[in-house]
């Protein structure tokens, strides 16, 4: 489906450095998609190389084991992109992309997207950025799933979320509360796991449940609970 006058790429992170009318001329370059929950929009080996703006809903990167074990990388809310690394390399696809809600999507081919990148510098330094970060948190999740136990890395990415959504208060509302297969898969354990450690933390007054939001009562308690372990590997 092809942009029209109501499509706009203005809620991405990545343009806001283009001017209006360069961000428009894009759009209509571009080849818009609506997706619905669970519908997969790229598989992983897949030869196409078209980078992929989210403009709703959230995506999810995913991974799956020889044994249909599913392992998650990310979520990319609204605003966000996913698949530069093909359109930058020219490789197959490292991994697979499912709406995990409804979503609107709009994808940019290869070419215009490095063409876009290389003739803009802020542009090139927010993809570097971003490409810093994806690292750095890969490098944290590698060590985690090296060293610590599953709880553990259960109270690891329980504080990770909490960073993300309020990253310097001291407690901390997760919105809508994550669910427990998507924690599982993120750090690589079980869904029952996920739920004893839940438990255990609401037990010791450091979660609580409120609406559709999970609570985070201490922050700064749940990282040196954290740390701790980490420290002593």
């Amino acid at each position: 489906m092809s942009g029209n006058h109501g499509d706009s790429l203005d809620g991405i992170a990545l343009l806001a450095p283009l001017s209006a009318d360069a961000r428009t001329v894009l759009a209509r370059n571009c080849t818009w998609h609506r997706y619905q929950t669970g519908e997969q929009i790229i598989d992983r080996m897949d030869e196409d190389r078209d980078v992929h703006f989210v403009v709703s809903g959230t995506i999810t990167i995913v991974n799956f084991s020889v044994s249909g074990r599913e392992i998650s990388y990310d979520d990319v809310d609204a605003g966000g992109f996913f698949g530069e690394l093909s359109a930058i390399d020219g490789s197959v696809r490292s991994a697979s992309a499912v709406a995990k809600t409804t979503a609107r999507t709009a994808a940019l081919p290869a070419a215009q997207f490095v063409d876009m990148v290389q003739v803009n510098s802020a542009v090139g330094m927010a993809l570097l950025l971003r490409m810093v970060r994806i690292i750095r948190t890969s490098t944290d999740r590698i060590m985690d799933l090296s060293t610590l136990a599953a709880n553990n890395r259960v109270q690891a990415e329980v504080l990770r979320i909490a960073r993300i959504t309020e990253p310097d208060a001291k407690t901390a509302k997760i919105y809508p509360v994550p669910i427990h297969a998507d924690v599982a898969a993120r750090v690589s354990t079980t869904r029952e796991t996920v739920a004893r450690v839940f438990g255990d933390l609401t037990r010791r007054g450091l979660l609580k449940k409120s609406g559709h939001s999970l609570i985070i009562t201490d922050v700064d308690h749940l990282k040196d609970m954290v740390e701790e372990v980490r420290g002593d590997i």
